[in-house]
């Protein structure tokens, strides 16, 4: 049997992908550490995860070399990070790589002290190029150490900055301020193209729904224009697997045609969300069944029988990228038969190929009614062959070499897909939807909460709960038992959040209330405690708890948490105005702030029964409650016996109650 390192024993399974290099690897601990200290030797500290096809690059190119090994493990302590598991120990070193070269990803190759204060930070390096560095760090690690010293310190200050300067109480956010964000944020999108200019382009669900939030409330039809032209060309480009649903995690061009294969559960969750609320508002058919095929994709390869979804699915297989998901002509020749000419013309698959080696990605460029009429077929008979053309492919491609799977469940991730389940139902009334949101949170509450579910952990794998959570797994956790809420009038759920809400004040927090620490103060002391403002593919953990703060103030009638959710957003305000969609979920709030807040409230026994037909449009600024029992503020003395009322009120100002579905839809027609 080949040998195997100490990564053989890790529960990640990135981690044990580097089990059998002979590079003598640690994971992140005391161990490791204790070790650079007593030899006195600098850290290498390498960060990735499972499904990045870099990392395996690097992996194969430079950690299974004999030669590059040796020196690595001769002049250094080595250690391997899975991004997704210690996100706290990435932020640390890709802050380290942005300050020293500009730029950052994965692999992340960071080399450190041995008090972990790095003196050099980068990303991919072909074989030749990492033995070069390595022995330039080693010969001025050894030859001059004041310099290294100088350069970790700084380095290190550059980390523990906080993301935005102390800002003067704003004393209202105005109409302005929102305009001014959409302005400036709207350049950089790409009108023809859809997305964000330029490759590679990532989706970025929060700077989009920024845009459909825009258009409620202002009915500027370039915003709306942003969001469909983008949501049209993602889901009929190569990002989206035609076949077999799901989206990859971004398009290196700009066309979206050629993903990077890999698929990420947070993705997919955020995209069946956008795509509903752009179907709620818009009523395009396309969208929700693209939000239904991404729900079915991750049931069908991402969801354990606990309840919980896997993280991701790889990019690579048999050390090929995107192999598993790209066709020959020859092979849709025989898989699809006399439908093959009609199925190849439509998804675009020639001999040439519009890829590598003669391979094509499949993806849609006619409009259907216009290809059904070349065919001279009804749109139904289109769909029917069409359906049965992908029943086919999916069928053969089971057959091939399926991409691993990385089956950690992680806490926020899964919380983002209670977030889908429930924005789905809302946009279809289906009650598999809530089902299944029922069921995610349920898997979070059972296995990942502490028994008084006060608390999180964030990783599950193999029957077992591990890694105290961070600032994301708790307010996406908040954020999503809220969203639940709102669809079950479960007060459980609004409790559930709240102490998860109490808890982050109270392990979280800064010495101002406009600040919250991406750890808790119960966590392992690394060389800077990190904030998470900025938004990205994944919204910020701070303005998730902000927004988080604002609906809880609501609900509860929670002065305190409504002031402290302006404090947030008045210190990145600037920020929100002026960087686009890197602070989106913050400039949704500002939306939120700026224009008036309805509250829906529904008592009596068919409450729940009411619901689905008053949630089926896109509503960002209304709250719902309601239920039997006068179990929150917002329902005192709203219950009368034997009736069923619908309160609707705009600023804490209520309209006189009405008793159907169609008279509360009117009355909010009426305030939009």
């Amino acid at each position: 049997m080949k040998h195997q390192n100490r990564l053989a024993r890790a529960s990640s399974p990135y981690l044990r992908q580097h089990a059998d290099n002979p590079v003598d690897w640690y994971e992140w601990g005391d161990d490791a550490l204790q070790r650079a200290r007593q030899e006195n030797k600098p850290i290498i500290v390498s960060i990735g995860y499972a499904a990045c096809h870099w990392c395996h690059v690097m992996a194969q190119e430079s950690f299974s070399d004999q030669e590059i090994a040796s020196y690595m493990n001769e002049h250094f302590v080595c250690v391997k990070v899975d991004r997704e598991e210690r996100p706290d120990i990435d932020q640390i070193y890709m802050d380290a790589a942005h300050i020293v070269s500009g730029r950052g990803g994965w692999p992340l190759n960071a080399v450190a002290l041995p008090n972990g204060q790095p003196f050099y930070a980068a990303t991919y390096f072909p074989p030749y190029q990492w033995l070069d560095v390595l022995t330039q760090l080693h010969d001025v690690y050894t030859g001059d150490l004041p310099r290294v010293l100088r350069a970790a310190e700084s380095i290190t200050r550059g980390i523990a900055a906080l993301p935005f300067s102390p800002a003067a109480p704003v004393s209202e956010f105005t109409p302005e301020h929102y305009q001014r964000a959409y302005n400036l944020h709207v350049r950089n999108i790409d009108f023809s193209l859809g997305g964000y200019r330029n490759a590679p382009k990532f989706m970025m669900p929060s700077g989009l729904e920024f845009f459909l939030q825009y258009h409620y409330f202002t009915s500027d039809s370039e915003a709306l224009r942003a969001v469909t032209t983008s949501l049209d060309a993602m889901a009929r480009g190569g990002l989206n697997d035609q076949i077999g649903g799901g989206f990859a995690r971004y398009s290196t061009d700009e066309r979206w045609l050629v993903p990077h294969f890999e698929k990420m559960l947070y993705d997919n969750a955020q995209l069946i969300s956008l795509y509903s609320k752009a179907f709620q508002l818009t009523g395009n058919s396309f969208y929700i069944e693209t939000a239904e095929a991404t729900v079915a994709f991750a049931e069908r390869e991402l969801l354990d029988v606990s309840g919980g979804f896997y993280a991701s699915i790889d990019a690579d297989s048999e050390h090929e990228e995107g192999k598993f998901y790209v066709w020959t002509k020859a092979e849709v020749d025989s898989v699809c038969g006399t439908d093959a000419a009609l199925v190849s013309d439509f998804y675009n698959v020639t001999e040439q190929g519009n890829w590598e080696h003669g391979k094509n990605i499949l993806h849609i460029t006619a409009d259907k009614a216009i290809f059904a009429g070349k065919y001279n077929i009804s749109l139904t008979g289109l769909d029917n062959i069409l359906t049965d053309a992908n029943r086919k492919l999916l069928e053969y491609r089971t057959k091939k070499v399926r991409p691993t799977t990385d089956d950690k469940i992680l806490c926020s991730w899964n919380a983002l897909m209670v977030t889908a389940y429930v924005h789905i139902f809302r946009a279809t009334g289906k009650e598999k939807y809530r089902d299944g949101a029922l069921r995610t949170a349920l898997f979070i509450s059972n296995q990942l909460m502490s028994s008084d579910k006060a608390s999180l952990l964030r990783v599950y794998k193999d029957g077992h709960a591990s890694v105290s959570a961070f600032l994301d797994d708790y307010a996406l956790t908040a954020s999503a038992f809220i969203d639940l809420y709102e669809i079950t009038f479960n007060k459980d759920w609004l409790d559930k959040a709240l102490r998860l809400t109490n808890y982050v004040q109270t392990h979280f927090s800064g010495e101002t209330m406009d600040v919250f620490y991406y750890t808790p103060d119960t966590s392992e002391g690394l060389i800077a405690r990190k904030t998470d403002y900025s938004d990205n593919v994944i919204p910020a953990s701070a303005s998730v708890l902000a927004h988080v703060f604002y609906r809880l103030a609501g609900f509860y009638v929670r002065e305190d948490f409504e002031t402290i959710a302006r404090s947030m957003l008045t210190a990145v305000l600037a920020e929100t105005v002026e960087s686009g969609q890197y602070y989106a979920n913050w400039a949704q709030l500002l939306g939120r702030l700026v224009f008036a807040a309805k509250e829906i409230v529904i008592t009596g026994t068919k409450a729940r029964e009411i619901l689905p037909a008053l949630q089926s449009r896109y509503q960002p600024d209304c709250l719902y409650a309601g239920g039997v029992t006068e179990n929150l503020p917002l329902l005192t003395d709203r219950i009368v016996s034997g009736k069923t009322l619908i309160y609707i009120c705009e600023n804490k100002v209520c309209k006189i109650p009405v008793e159907t579905a169609e008279e509360a839809l009117q009355l909010l027609e009426e305030l939009h």
